[in-house]
């Protein structure tokens, strides 16, 4: 079982610019270096891999590369117009028999256990396993196949995706799990569910150390 990680660059502006309002562009960057590294640890902790790291706007930043040397993890640059497009590429990157589970890095809920029942139910024969987001979106996409009709033209940032994706599923004759439903950090209503240590370590301007 294959893990891919979606995330961006820790770069203030570019990284969390929904939270920017609330918290500053740089508080925004630190805690997107947080939440990377806690996704990073998170995977291994499952047991599952190989683990690979899609980068936007590219594999070049600093924090990938030490990430990569830390945690012995693959680097790959996102290619494509949307969400979608780089995600169907990764897909489509898995040239082996293994199935695929992708996640992005906002979801400070995920737990190792999570990884572990989404891995489980591809195992078991369903072609998607999917752990949608309080929000109305999804943290986690699991594929045994690139089903690219599950990734076009799709709502992308809006409260539709999971129900979106599931009228999909339907139409097309696919059998798939939601093993649980978390909660990640979009919007700055979000903050006020973090460990109040990391928030004041946040508004201290303290470094989040790889």
């Amino acid at each position: 079982m294959s893990v891919a990680i979606f995330a961006k660059a820790p770069i203030p502006g570019f990284a969390k610019t929904r939270l920017s309002p609330a918290i500053g562009a740089e508080s925004a960057a630190r805690l997107q270096e947080w939440l990377l590294v806690r996704t990073v640890e998170t995977v291994f902790r499952s047991g599952l891999g190989p683990v690979s790291l899609w980068c936007a706007p590219g594999s070049g930043h600093p924090f990938f590369g030490a990430l990569a040397e830390r945690y012995r993890i693959r680097l790959h640059d996102q290619g494509g117009d949307d969400l979608g497009d780089r995600m169907l590429g990764a897909f489509r990157a898995q040239t082996d028999a293994r199935p695929l589970l992708l996640i992005g890095t906002d979801c400070p809920s995920l737990e190792a256990t999570h990884l572990q029942a989404a891995a489980r139910a591809l195992e078991l024969g369903s072609d998607a396993v999917f752990l949608p987001a309080e929000d109305g979106g999804y943290v986690l996409v699991g594929l045994r196949r690139p089903v690219p009709e599950l990734f076009r033209q799709m709502p992308w940032g809006s409260d539709r995706v999971m129900e979106e994706t599931r009228h999909r599923m339907r139409r097309t004759g696919m059998s798939w799990s939601e093993p649980a439903t978390l909660w990640d950090v979009d919007r700055p209503e979000d903050i006020a569910r973090l460990d109040g240590d990391l928030l004041a370590a946040l508004a201290a301007s303290e470094n989040v150390p790889v």
